[in-house]
C-alpha cells in the first residue's frame, strides 16, 4: 500500500466557509453565532468534493489511502475563544469523519483540536476521545502555537502540555505538529509560518528531555522537518553543546518527517540525512503548492514521483516509506487496514 499521512480537507463544500465567516463575525456577540445544526452538507456534496478532488488524484497518481484532517489553515486558533474554537473543531472533525465512512477505504480521519490562545490544553482532551473513540481517527493535528504567529505558549517540552501527551499516550496516537494559519504579517503562513514551526518543534525537544518523561509519544513533523535535514549538522553541534545525547538516541525514536518536500533535490537530501525509517510519504496535495512545477511539467505535490525517483531508497527502504512506518507510527491505522483485511 501508499499512505499518505498527510491530507487536508481543502475542498470541503462552499457552505463550510460560508458558515465559519458567520461565526468569525459574530465574535464579541454570541446571540448572534451561528449553530451548528444551521451548517448542511449533504452526502452527494462531500462525495463531489473528494471524488473530484482529492480521491481524482490519489487514482492519477497511485496513492490508496489517506490520514485526512480539516483544513490546517482553517484551524486559526487565534479567532474568538475555547468555545469558539470547540464550536468549529467540532464541526470540522465530523466532516472529516464523514468522508472516511463514505470512503473506508481511501481515507482515514485524523483530529483538530480546540486549541485558544492561553488556554489549558487538557480541555482539548474531550474532544479528542471522542475523535479516536467514536470516529475511530488514529492521528491528531497539535498547533505549538495558537496564537497564530505571535509564540505566546510554552514549548512543547513544557508542562503546559502534559495532559494532553498523557493521553495521547494511553490512547496510542501520534501528533502531527502543525500550525494554522499566521496572523502575524512577518510570517508568510505557508511559506514561512509552517517551516519555522516545523524546525521550531524540532529545536524545542533536542533542548528539552520531553521522550524521558513520555518514551513512548511520537510526533510527526511535517513539509520534511523544515530546516532541520538542510541543518542537522547545527542541531547535532547544539544537542553536544547543550549535553544531550545523540540525537539518534535523543530525538529520532520518537519523532518522523514526512516526505512533503516539493522537489527531488529537497526530497533526496531529507533521504540521505535521516533513516528510512524515520520519514513517512505524504503530500498534502491540494494544500499550500497546487502549481505544476515548470522544470518538470509535474504538479510540485506529485510526491510519489520524488520517492520512486531517489537513489537513497532501496525497495525494503521504499516499502517502509509508503507503507510499514505509517502503520508502526499510527498503531491504530494499522489495526484498522487488519481489520479491513490490508
Amino acid at each position: 500500500m501508499i499512505i499518505d499521512c498527510h491530507g487536508h480537507f481543502t475542498t470541503a463544500p462552499k457552505a463550510l466557509e460560508d458558515w465559519r465567516t458567520r461565526q468569525v463575525a459574530a465574535i464579541g456577540n454570541p446571540a448572534d453565532a451561528p449553530q451548528a445544526s444551521e451548517l448542511r452538507i449533504s452526502d452527494d456534496e462531500l462525495r463531489e468534493a473528494i471524488e473530484t478532488n482529492q480521491l481524482r488524484l490519489m487514482r492519477e497518481r497511485g496513492s490508496d489511502l489517506t490520514i485526512f484532517s480539516p483544513r490546517a489553515s482553517f484551524m486559526a486558533h487565534h479567532l474568538g475563544d475555547v468555545a469558539v474554537s470547540s464550536t468549529w473543531a467540532s464541526i470540522c472533525n465530523e466532516l472529516c469523519h464523514r468522508v472516511a465512512r463514505l470512503f473506508p477505504e481511501h481515507f482515514v480521519g485524523a483530529a483538530m483540536l480546540p486549541q485558544s490562545p492561553g488556554a489549558d490544553p487538557a480541555g482539548c482532551i474531550p474532544e479528542l476521545r471522542r475523535c479516536v473513540e467514536e470516529y475511530g481517527f488514529v492521528g491528531v493535528n497539535l498547533n505549538p502555537d495558537p496564537s497564530g504567529g505571535h509564540w505566546s505558549s510554552p514549548p512543547l517540552t513544557d508542562e503546559h502540555w502534559f495532559p494532553l501527551y498523557e493521553v495521547l499516550v494511553e490512547i496510542d496516537v501520534p501528533a502531527m505538529v502543525h500550525v494554522s494559519t499566521s496572523c502575524n504579517p512577518a510570517f508568510h503562513t505557508t511559506g514561512a509560518h509552517y517551516l519555522n514551526a516545523d524546525t521550531t518543534a524540532v529545536m524545542q525537544c533536542i533542548a528539552g528531555d520531553l521522550f524521558s518523561r513520555f518514551p513512548t509519544l511520537r510526533f510527526v513533523i511535517p513539509h520534511g522537518g523544515g530546516a532541520v535535514p538542510y541543518h542537522w549538522g547545527r542541531f547535532r553541534g547544539l544537542a553536544q553543546e547543550l549535553h544531550k545525547p545523540t540525537l539518534d538516541r535523543h530525538i529520532l525514536g520518537n519523532i518522523f518527517f514526512d516526505t512533503c518536500v516539493y522537489h527531488q533535490p529537497g526530497l533526496n537530501l531529507l533521504l540521505e540525512v535521516m533513516p528510512a525509517e524515520n520519514v513517512l510519504f505524504a503530500s498534502e496535495m491540494i494544500g499550500a503548492v497546487r502549481g505544476i512545477d515548470p522544470t518538470t511539467g509535474f504538479n510540485y505535490d506529485d510526491t510519489k514521483r520524488y520517492v520512486e525517483a531517489t537513489p537513497h531508497l532501496d525497495d525494503a527502504g521504499r516499502r517502509a516509506v509508503y507503507e510499514g512506518n505509517a502503520r508502526r507510527v499510527y498503531p491504530r491505522l494499522d489495526a484498522a487496514l487488519r481489520a479491513q483485511g490490508r
